[in-house]
């Protein structure tokens, strides 16, 4: 598997306190089978998860070094987890945020609970600029638990879906668990991350199965969990699958 979705990256946000606990992530992350992973450190203005990006950097080279010192041969790369804002353009111009492997592909988290009212606008901006916006796990959103099919007009827009798989497994309550069900049922998510923050299984091997009963589709898990990732550290395009 390769993990779009993590906050292994220490001493920056809610995820990893400290490089050690990094490692010991990583090292379980490999053992379950996880050959590649990208570092989304949250970025919300006006808190204390303002890292820029030369300090984001710095942490990345210290952990690199570390994990090789280590044996760890995962291949790991460095993005952000963007919290929604209006200004997604002037932090990207100051080096505030960065994008997935310095690719077109932006990771973004909206408010669990109320959307904002112009949501679909500031990420429409962000694809007419050549971004092409990632929504972290649409399944926790309270407005998608209650309309679902509200998803689409993010879609048409050209926003992809990331979900959360341990959703799957009942990690986020039951409504997260259904909404996420019936967006793969519905061809809607294109990567599934583990979004991992201090949990060391990673449910892999469980993950492959209960996918395939799921989607019905070989091709769609490889797409899920390897394909449609290799496309955005390539700086690609993703054809999908609907």
């Amino acid at each position: 598997m390769k993990d779009l979705h993590s906050h292994l990256l220490p001493e920056i946000d809610d995820g990893c306190k400290d490089i050690g606990e990094s490692i010991m992530l990583l090292k379980a992350a490999q053992e379950q089978g996880v050959t590649d992973l990208v570092l989304t450190p949250h970025y919300m203005e006006d808190t204390k998860y303002n890292a820029n990006n030369e300090e984001k950097n710095k942490r990345f080279e210290e952990l690199k070094k570390e994990a090789k010192k280590e044996g760890i041969e995962i291949n790991i790369y460095l993005g952000n987890e963007v919290y929604m804002t209006e200004n997604f353009q002037d932090l990207l111009e100051k080096k505030e945020i960065t994008t997935i492997n310095n690719s077109k592909y932006l990771l973004i988290e909206f408010p669990l609970g109320n959307m904002l009212y112009n949501s679909k606008e500031v990420l429409y901006n962000l694809v007419v600029s050549g971004y092409v916006p990632i929504l972290a796990h649409p399944e926790r959103y309270r407005i998608f638990q209650r309309h679902p099919d509200h998803i689409d007009e993010y879609l048409r827009m050209g926003v992809l879906l990331q979900g959360n798989y341990k959703s799957l497994f009942g990690k986020y309550g039951k409504d997260a668990k259904k909404t996420l069900i019936y967006f793969l049922k519905n061809k809607k998510i294109t990567f599934l991350a583990s979004d991992c923050h201090h949990d060391k299984d990673f449910k892999i091997k469980k993950l492959k199965k209960k996918l395939k009963s799921i989607t019905k589709s070989d091709n769609m898990v490889e797409d899920l969990l390897e394909n449609n990732f290799n496309k955005v550290i390539l700086n690609e395009n993703i054809g999908i699958r609907r």
